[in-house]
């Protein structure tokens, strides 16, 4: 296979793994009504992300698995996907990391969302009244374990 050709069946497994995504989401919440308001649990929204996070997470390292056992030992096809996994894998335990320094500074509950292909940092937490100190303590949270700027820091309460 040409590099061309892999990175375009790469890029379209990826975009797949997408899809599957939001129409998991949208079949797992059930439909609503043009009437009704959807009002977000937050404690079903915590735990809802957390799963989905996992499946995908899980799909993209099976796809990434597939690359690297179809590739040959040597190829630059089989080094950037292990580049991406490992990548993900760091990703994956930052992200887990910071929940938990979250909650253990109080927060009911956190979701920490890092960006592969940017340096952005969304923080996503249970709280009624989120204060501007509050937010100054997840800032500093993520400053000392990762070197993100706060211009990349998006910090999002949900009661």
């Amino acid at each position: 296979m040409s590099k061309k050709r892999k990175i375009i069946v790469l890029s379209c497994m990826i975009a797949l793994l997408a899809v599957t995504a939001v129409f998991n989401f949208i079949l797992t919440t059930g439909t609503v009504d043009d009437d009704q308001i959807a009002v977000v649990n937050s404690a079903n929204y915590f735990m809802q992300y957390r799963n989905e996070r996992i499946t995908t997470r899980n799909e993209e390292l099976l796809q990434l698995d597939q690359i690297i056992e179809a590739s040959e030992v040597d190829s630059t096809e089989r080094a950037e996907a292990l580049s991406m996994k490992i990548e993900l894998t760091e990703i994956t335990e930052k992200e887990l990391l910071l929940e938990n320094l979250i909650k253990a500074y109080g927060f009911e509950d956190a979701v920490v969302v890092i960006g592969l292909q940017s340096e952005n940092v969304n923080v996503i937490t249970k709280s009624a009244n989120l204060t501007s100190d509050d937010a100054i303590l997840i800032y500093s949270i993520l400053a000392e374990e990762t070197s993100v700027s706060p211009e990349n820091v998006k910090i999002i309460p949900i009661s």
